[in-house]
């Protein structure tokens, strides 16, 4: 079947996606050498400032969580694609003011791979830079081995944390000490209904049947050995609630963060139903949802089916969420 996209060229959908981005979001942020996506206020930040990296295809992330209070430079790779490691090692330059550089990486095997030589020419450089890893997917490995875990959603909420602590004022020490707290609290499980199709090779991600369903389904198609019959919304929101309490050993009187982030193809609809039910569960077990988002945060194209986000949260932690920011996608109070 023909792939069905607006798109021109497809050897230049990533440098048109992120002019088109950069044009839509000028007052907040400028479009930068090598695929780099820069705050505008970046030259005024006396501050510990955030660096990411990940390849697009995946929008609104990373890109859209470029700003105030949240990330200071993404640097973008093509579709689906880690960029390589000179880019990253010239936004880690650029974006140090003095202050130091917290560097959040995604757990899949391209952007760990450009991280680990980032981090190796920076450390040659003198650089003071600090190495965050999202690694919160539970359906490839189990905790205790949570360094093979995937690098999903967790990442946004990361973003938000850290940048809310180095705006405090905090050193970078404490802004890493802060973040991995919060990223050490985190767990993600995805669910799909349908894969979907590369843009620059009109392949499809996934294949599943019209009457399955995969639950552990990776960013990018990769499966996660639960694909089963089509559960209802209620039945799904259940396995996957009780699957990140165990994983987290959430116990009854604990505050939590819960976010319902839609692949690409699911409907508010959906995804407010999948809520309902989470909601009621959660009350039953006496745990208190005190963060919360629905809605595209980190997608696959179109994707249909979404991550469910579960993170242990505390006065502190709630704090850094509730802080301002203002980035194209992601908006809280005034900065």
């Amino acid at each position: 079947m023909k792939m069905k996209k607006f798109i021109n060229s497809q050897e230049n959908l990533t440098a048109e996606l992120l002019e088109g981005f950069a044009a839509a979001n000028r007052d907040i942020v400028e479009l930068g050498p090598e695929n780099m996506v820069i705050n505008k206020k970046l030259d005024k930040a006396d501050r510990v400032t955030i660096v990411t990296q990940g390849g697009s295809g995946h929008e609104p992330a990373i890109s859209g969580f470029v700003g105030e209070g949240m990330v200071d430079i993404s640097v973008v790779g093509d579709v689906f694609a880690a960029p390589g490691p000179q880019p990253c090692l010239n936004a880690l330059k650029m974006a140090d003011k003095g202050k130091g550089v917290l560097y959040i990486v995604l757990n899949h095997a391209g952007d760990m791979l450009t991280g680990n030589m980032t981090m190796k020419q920076a450390k040659a450089e003198g650089l003071n830079v600090i190495k965050i890893v999202t690694q919160e997917d539970i359906s490839n490995a189990p905790r205790e081995n949570s360094d093979d875990r995937r690098g999903l959603v967790g990442c946004v909420p990361t973003y938000k944390i850290a940048g809310a602590a180095a705006a405090e004022g905090k050193s970078l020490e404490e802004v890493a000490k802060i973040t991995q707290r919060f990223a050490d609290n985190m767990a993600t499980l995805a669910v799909a209904l349908r894969g979907a199709t590369h843009p620059s090779t009109g392949s499809l991600l996934a294949d599943l049947g019209e009457d399955e369903m995969e639950i552990g389904m990776g960013q990018h198609g990769e499966g996660g050995g639960g694909r089963q019959p089509m559960k209802t919304a209620d039945e799904t929101a259940e396995i996957m609630v009780n699957a990140l309490i165990k994983d987290l050993s959430i116990e009854k009187g604990e505050k939590i963060m819960l976010i319902l982030n839609g692949s690409g193809a699911t409907t508010l609809m959906e995804l407010f139903i999948v809520y309902r039910k989470c909601e009621e569960l959660l009350k039953e077990k006496g745990i208190e949802i005190v963060a919360n988002y629905i809605g595209e945060l980190l997608t696959s194209q179109e994707q249909a089916g979404f991550q469910m986000f579960m993170a242990r949260m505390d006065d502190e932690l709630l704090h850094y969420w509730n802080a301002p920011c203002n980035t194209p996608y992601f908006k809280k109070g005034a900065v």
